[in-house]
């Protein structure tokens, strides 16, 4: 996002922060309640538009805002949408991909309050893991003649009972909305938006063999002072991997491409 959309969606992020300390708001019904007003604009492209132009008066939008959702949803995030429709962004999209980002930011709060993020986290990258090894699953669930409906009860069907309530929920959105993205995009972005959660980045480690507990201290303390950020770590298993290790960091592979960091983390490892 640019300029105007990057300051709107941080104030509507330290909303959502100062909303979601509050002891009294049920934050997975506010995740819920973001996410139905996400698709509502996401469908209603002349609505977003008004919203969302800047030859409106701030005050008039948010009172359109609040006229159309008040009864719909509840207060708290009848407050939120209206305070961002009173700021400026540089397109009206980024309103959408904002509300959406507050809506899956809720979840993870909501899961972060009963000490679940990290399960969460985890549920997410062995989503991934399953989609990405099974063409038939990724098929039907990004088949675009099967409705939302029949991809829930899939969904509900292969998570129910196993993963954390957000998880579920999370996923759920991410397939039977994904607004023009891969399954994959959209899988990464949630993992991202989760480590975001604690200020960590996401290191998606591929090993020949497993990582033992203290191999993973380890490895994560290297990456820690290599990025300068804490680091949450995707581990997964791949005897092929060449020189026994991969460590994927966002869009930067760290293995023989980048041979001093690991060289480093090789040593570290190793005690």
């Amino acid at each position: 996002m640019n300029g105007a959309s990057r300051e709107a969606l941080a104030a509507a992020r330290e909303r959502l922060d100062a909303l979601t300390d509050n002891t009294s708001v049920d934050v997975a019904t506010l995740a819920g309640e973001l996410a139905a007003v996400t698709a509502l604009l996401d469908r209603e492209v002349s609505l977003r538009r008004v919203l969302t132009d800047p030859a409106q008066a701030g005050e008039a939008k948010a009172a359109l805002a609040t006229r159309l959702l008040s009864g719909q949803v509840g207060g708290e995030a009848v407050d939120l949408v209206s305070g961002m429709v009173r700021s400026r962004w540089s397109y009206s999209r980024d309103l959408v991909d904002s509300l959406e980002e507050l809506a899956n930011t809720a979840d993870l709060t909501a899961a972060q309050q009963v000490g679940a993020l990290d399960d969460v986290e985890d549920e997410l990258f062995r989503f991934g893991r399953i989609v990405s090894s099974s063409t038939e699953l990724r098929a039907a669930l990004t088949d675009k003649a099967a409705t939302g409906s029949a991809k829930s009860e899939l969904l509900r069907s292969l998570l129910g009972g196993k993963a954390n309530p957000a998880t579920e929920r999370l996923i759920v959105r991410l397939v039977t909305q994904p607004r023009g993205r891969s399954l994959e995009a959209g899988l990464e972005s949630l993992s991202k938006l989760a480590a975001a959660r604690r200020d960590r980045m996401v290191a998606v480690v591929t090993s020949a063999v497993p990582l033992s507990d203290q191999q993973k201290q380890r490895l994560g303390a290297v990456l820690a002072k290599l990025y300068g950020r804490q680091m949450h770590l995707n581990l997964d298993v791949d005897p092929t991997v060449l020189g026994g290790i991969s460590v994927r960091v966002g869009d930067e592979v760290v293995n023989g491409t980048v041979a001093s960091r690991l060289d480093e983390a090789a040593r570290r490892l190793a005690g």
